[in-house]
């Protein structure tokens, strides 16, 4: 029987800087809604950064390390950490990433309320090195045409049932999907008839710096295009737009332009939220000179 309202997974190896890690951590001890646990799953790291990642257990009781003897991925790191959660929700969260105060309690409250849902998202802040660049709305109401260009979701802000996977599976662990392993699973639950939603509120601080989209190597990107064409035909996406899209990630890693001008349309909309909130006295945290509580 669940002890907990949500289990917050994440997965982490050799976390450098430690201070993200730590950061998001604190994040969560932050949240308004308190029947939570944090389990925190190290992929194999090394002596030096395990005794580092066990002493984040130090910061709350409902804070569990697991570890792992060797590296072998975040889709098997946070297969462990659900088969480990006790909550009925299952949050996901990245060691980089940050979750605003509500996150949780509105996530929660919104799957409660709403029970032909499965699972839910919402849009975030673009956070970088210096602090928010930009933000990133995600559509309400994936459908799957949402597939075509990307993820629908942004991963690591999304809460699910715990019964979704036991019902459908965890992520796969392969190498096919390695680097993709969310884009994987989210098209799987569209196909079994899943529905999740995506709340329009930016509850969430998303680690993308601006030249991430350089570092994707080709392999992965070959390994994105054959997810796609399964994908794609298995939600009944067929036709010329669906054949394009397909080839989107080798797109991508040729023309790395297309996505800059994608980059500087996230900024300009964040910069824009950013002076609405300065104007108003309300900062989104982290900023450079406003981290409450960090």
């Amino acid at each position: 029987m669940n002890r907990r309202k949500v289990s917050v997974i994440m997965s982490v190896y050799n976390p450098k800087p430690f201070s993200q890690l730590e950061t998001a951590a604190r994040s969560i001890l932050e949240q308004s809604e308190r029947d939570w646990e944090l389990l925190i799953y190290d992929d194999g790291s090394s002596e030096e950064w395990k005794e580092r990642i066990k002493s984040l257990e130090m910061l709350d009781s409902r804070i569990r390390c697991l570890e792992g003897k060797e590296n072998r991925g975040i889709a098997y790191g946070l297969n462990q950490c659900i088969q480990e959660a006790e909550g009925e929700y299952i949050a996901r969260m990245d060691g980089d990433d940050i979750s605003l105060p509500d996150r949780l309690k509105e996530q929660a409250h919104f799957l409660d309320e709403h029970k032909e849902y499965e699972f839910v998202g919402c849009s975030a802040f673009l956070i970088g090195e210096d602090g928010v660049w930009g933000v990133r709305e995600m559509p309400e109401i994936p459908k799957k045409e949402s597939f075509l260009s990307s993820s629908p979701y942004i991963h690591p802000s999304v809460m699910f049932r715990k019964s979704v996977f036991e019902k459908h599976g965890y992520y796969h662990v392969s190498d096919e999907t390695k680097r993709c392993e969310d884009y994987e699973l989210f098209m799987r639950l569209h196909i079994f008839g899943c529905r999740g939603y995506n709340l329009q509120k930016k509850l969430f601080c998303y680690r993308e710096d601006k030249g991430s989209y350089r570092k994707r190597r080709l392999c992965y990107r070959i390994d994105e295009i054959r997810l796609r064409r399964l994908g794609f035909a298995a939600l009944g996406l067929n036709g010329a737009k669906a054949w394009m899209y397909r080839y989107k990630p080798l797109a991508v890693w040729m023309i790395p332009g297309i996505i800059y001008r994608g980059l500087k349309r996230c900024q300009a909309g964040g910069q824009a939220v950013l002076k609405e909130r300065r104007q108003s006295g309300e900062y989104p945290y982290p900023c450079r000179d406003h981290q409450p509580g960090f």
